[in-house]
């Protein structure tokens, strides 16, 4: 599965234009929608509906009493599902995210009533083009009656054109949520029409991650180790994290592919139709998937349990093994790309790899909601028997191969969500790592500044003592320089005046000092600025009061207490 091209839809919110090349670069820029859950099963009894505008009744589209004509499936879904107006039907882009530029291909997989796969069916390939002669063809293809000995006959489409799906729709009474849930890649999974010893429909979609080799890149060996550089052109390219895109990784991409199903069950002859996106890569799945349902065939171990039980589920069942394998891969792929990351951490703290980890464990924390959904949809298949199996002598025994096949499958679907969660866990221990490697170098790059300050504190106390050696010398220099009548005679100043001039100007700029501070002990929190500028009067008054206080409290000393000693009485 390495070396396929896996097809994605390029045409979800666009209104069915076709886009985008054959290229890894095109590849990682696709964006499979954000699925809308409430439009997901037949359950919700509002499809598509915009409660701000949809307020009209619904009418029928034939007149009560009025047949339909030989081509009501033109008017599909409306024709069988009245509540599906056309503005729901807009909105659900079914119709419009359809192809009509190229040709619909049916490729189609068949199963005898024996077990075995009919090769030549197999081989058959049906082209649906915007011809009217070719679509009437297949039209009536499909109301011919079944030939006898038919167990299942599977219809993979690829391209799935407007016409085939109306018709497809009209015949096998599909409900238009499998289309619209296919479309949107909404996960679902729901049974409708279940009539005991007639049959049911079921439907299962199922989005699913599958890896795709870059074009141009080379197989990777196990102790193959990437770059920094390499990796910093895809953590450069988009900074966002957005999990609805592929994730590129060193050699590989991951992306989403889809699994749409749609199962009518009967008694007689049973139908699967499975639908693929649109695609304008190098293989479609569709061909791929019917190849591998043919193959499944030859399995010595499927083909007993095909004999062994006539119910039609194991086929489906053996359709569910197809994402599991994608699963696997993909897990492989990433298992290398975080060996790589991990040896990358060991040896830098760039910041691209830090993006990188916490990029690849916000799609591993995404993957969990898919593996999710996949357990759900094998639990579903476990828990829906098929109705046409009911009095069957083969009942017991089919349900029976059946939970231990579904059983084998949960296995593995949980040795998958191990995996993801081992490599959650290893890419935490990897941002752990990374931050403590941070942490160290910020340790280290302190430490040499401790030293470096340390050595220059030595370098300005040494200055220092300097300084102190030359400072009486500088003192006296001072004193000598001074142009005073003491000193130098004839002048006019003295050494009173240069004491009143020095201490004035000293206790000014103590003054101003000490009112320019927003808080001192001078004076209480909060003063105005005026109480600030008046600190040395109030300072003084507050110590003035204080020994005021302090000597008024005190006794005088001719009132101290005398302490009269007596001594004891002489025996």
């Amino acid at each position: 599965m390495t070396e396929r091209s896996i097809p994605l839809a390029l045409s979800h919110f666009s209104g069915g234009e076709k886009r985008g090349t054959n290229t890894s670069a095109d590849v990682t820029k696709l964006r499979t929608p954000v699925p809308p859950y409430r439009h997901a099963a037949p359950s919700a009894p509002w499809p598509w509906m915009d409660f701000d505008v949809d307020e009209s009744a619904v009418e029928p589209l034939y007149p009560d009493g009025l047949a339909s004509p030989s081509d009501h499936w033109k008017k599909y879904p409306q024709n069988l599902f009245g509540n599906w107006t056309p503005d729901q039907v807009l909105r659900s882009k079914m119709l419009t995210a359809c192809s009509d530029s190229q040709p619909c291909s049916i490729y189609n997989v068949e199963v005898k009533d024996d077990g075995n796969f009919d090769k030549i069916a197999g081989e058959k390939t049906i082209t649906v083009t915007g011809d009217s002669a070719t679509y009437h063809s297949f039209w009536n293809e499909l109301q011919q009656p079944r030939p006898e000995g038919i167990r299942i006959r599977a219809f993979f489409v690829d391209n799935l054109s407007l016409n085939v799906l109306k018709m497809l729709g009209t015949t096998f009474n599909v409900e238009p949520f499998f289309f619209s849930s296919s479309t949107n890649w909404i996960p679902s999974r729901y049974q409708e029409d279940a009539k005991g010893g007639l049959g049911d429909h079921i439907t299962v979609t199922l989005p699913f991650i599958c890896t795709m080799r870059k074009t141009g890149s080379r197989p990777p060996s196990v102790s193959s180790v990437g770059s920094v550089n390499s990796m910093r052109k895809t953590t450069q390219e988009v900074l966002e994290i957005n999990t609805q895109a592929p994730l590129e990784l060193t050699h590989e991409i991951l992306l989403q592919d889809l699994l749409a199903i749609h199962m009518v069950r009967r008694k007689d002859s049973s139908t699967i139709i499975s639908y693929h996106p649109i695609s304008h890569l190098k293989k479609t799945s569709a061909k791929r998937l019917q190849s591998l349902v043919q193959r499944t065939g030859d399995s010595v171990y499927w083909s007993k349990l095909f004999v062994r039980s006539k119910d039609p589920t194991f086929v489906f069942l053996a359709i569910l093994w197809y994402a599991l394998y994608a699963w696997d891969e993909s897990f492989e792929v990433l298992y290398r790309h975080i060996n790589k990351l991990e040896s990358q951490v060991l040896g830098t703290n760039d910041i691209n790899l830090t993006r990188e980890l916490h990029k690849v464990q916000a799609y591993l924390l995404y993957y969990q909601q898919l593996l999710q959904d996949f357990h759900k949809s094998v639990d579903f298949v476990k828990n829906t028997p098929n109705p046409a199996m009911q009095g069957d002598e083969d009942e017991i025994n089919s349900a029976e191969l059946l939970a231990r096949e579904v059983d084998n499958l949960l296995s593995e679907i949980g040795r998958l969500e191990g995996q993801r969660t081992m490599q959650s866990d290893r890419l935490k221990n990897v941002m752990q790592l990374a931050f403590a490697t941070v942490n160290i170098e910020d340790s280290r790059a302190m430490k040499r500044l401790t030293e470096a300050s340390m050595r220059d504190s030595a370098a300005m106390k040494q200055i220092s003592y300097l300084t102190m050696v030359f400072l009486p010398a500088s003192l006296i220099a001072s004193v000598f320089g001074m142009n005073v009548a003491e000193i130098n005679p004839g002048t006019y100043e003295t050494l009173g005046h240069y004491a009143e001039a020095t201490v004035t100007l000293t206790a000014l700029t103590t003054w101003l000092v000490i009112a320019m501070q927003t808080e001192s002990s001078f004076w209480p929190r909060g003063s105005p600025w005026w109480r600030r500028l008046v600190w040395p009067i109030c300072y003084i008054a507050m110590h003035i009061k204080k020994w005021y206080s302090r000597r008024r409290r005190a006794p005088p000393a001719d009132e101290q207490p005398t302490i009269i000693i007596v001594p004891p009485a002489e025996p």
